[in-house]
Parts: structure tokens; C-alpha cells; sequence
């Protein structure tokens, strides 16, 4: 079953940078057991699973709104890491917060709030979709950030430096679509040190 649970992992994410950046260029085997897992652990991998379904739902939303395919195409990586976080939950058995919710509910209120307030500034235009874009994958680094400096677990190291690699994939190709409106990002969760890092890459 661990075997299967590994593989399973490892072409989740891979999936995910398939739809929309650069390949992966490092492949670990990640036993996924179910073990004990720490408060901060299972808090961690939780929030994740709701936070890339923010980022997918609202992704969905402007494309509805807009038809723009860069919206369709990241939605579906957001799908891609959802899925590597549920992988994740579901082998140790925790509680996932978003089995078969709907687009745009959510456990956590804050994220519920975030979730109205980003649709609704990226329903204003295309440059803000855009900007709502830049802001959910600042957030999205930001967190991951957090949580990667909270954990010594193999599995979470992996997937979270996964689904970081992709949030900066996400981060520059809506940062390029700002710029032809002729907008600047500026960080607001990251460091502008940490964004620039990540745009010259």
C-alpha cells in the first residue's frame, strides 16, 4: 500500500508542473506511513488543503468571468496540489477539510472571507484578475514558508517544497501578465527581497 501511496504522491505533483511550468528536477521516494502526527503537523496539511482550494476556486471564478486560459490552465495545477495535500491526509489518516465541499465553501472562515473579497476585486478587470493572481501566490509562499520552518517531517518537507516551487511558477507567469497592463507587483506577505528572487529565476 506505501508503495502505491509514494507513486501516487510523486505524479501529483509532477502532474502539476506539467500544466503550467518547468519540469521537476528532483524526485524523492517519500514513505508516506500513517504515523503519529504532531498538532502543527496535521494543522499545517490541513490549512494547505483549504488554501490551495482557495487558490483553485478562485482561479475558476475569473475564468469564468474573464475566459482568460492562464486562469483555467493554473486552476488545474491548484487541482494538482490539492490532490498531493489530500494524498497526504487520507495515508495518515487525518480529517480533510475540503472532501466534496463546493466551489468557494470552506471550513476556515478567514479563508471563506478571502475567498468573496478576491473574487470580487478580480470581477472589477482583467489587470486586477490578474493582481488577485500575484496576491494569492504571495500568500501561498509565504505560508508554506511557515510551515516548512515548522516541520522535520520528510513527507511534508517534500510536498510543501513542491507546491512552493509551483506557487513561484504561478507568482511569475501572472506577474508577466500585470506588466503588460503596465503594473508592478509589490510583495505583501513575502519579503520584495524573496519576489525578486523568485521573478530573475
Amino acid at each position: 500500500m506505501y508503495k502505491t501511496l509514494i507513486v501516487t504522491l510523486i505524479l501529483i505533483v509532477l502532474g502539476s508542473f506539467t500544466l503550467v511550468a518547468q519540469p521537476l528536477e528532483e524526485q524523492q521516494n517519500v514513505v508516506m506511513e500513517e504515523t503519529m502526527v504532531t498538532t502543527h503537523g496535521e494543522d499545517g496539511l490541513t490549512y494547505m488543503r483549504e488554501e490551495e482550494k482557495l487558490a483553485r476556486d478562485v482561479y475558476l471564478a475569473l475564468y469564468e468571468e474573464w475566459g482568460i486560459r492562464t486562469f483555467l490552465n493554473i486552476a488545474k495545477a491548484e487541482q494538482q496540489h490539492m490532490d498531493a495535500v489530500g494524498a497526504l491526509l487520507d495515508a495518515r489518516g487525518l480529517e480533510d477539510p475540503a472532501k466534496d465541499a463546493q466551489v468557494g465553501v470552506f471550513q476556515n472562515a478567514e479563508l471563506a472571507k478571502l475567498y468573496d473579497e478576491l473574487v470580487t476585486l478580480g470581477s472589477k478587470s482583467a489587470a486586477e484578475a490578474f493582481l488577485v493572481g500575484a496576491i494569492i501566490e504571495d500568500l501561498d509562499i509565504y505560508d508554506l514558508n511557515q510551515f516548512l520552518a515548522q516541520t522535520e517531517d520528510e513527507a511534508e518537507i517534500w510536498v510543501y517544497t513542491n507546491l512552493k516551487r509551483g506557487s513561484e511558477n504561478h507568482m511569475r507567469s501572472f506577474v508577466r501578465q500585470l506588466e503588460r497592463y503596465g503594473t508592478t507587483y509589490e510583495a505583501r506577505y513575502i519579503s520584495s527581497e524573496e519576489l525578486a528572487s523568485i521573478l530573475r529565476r
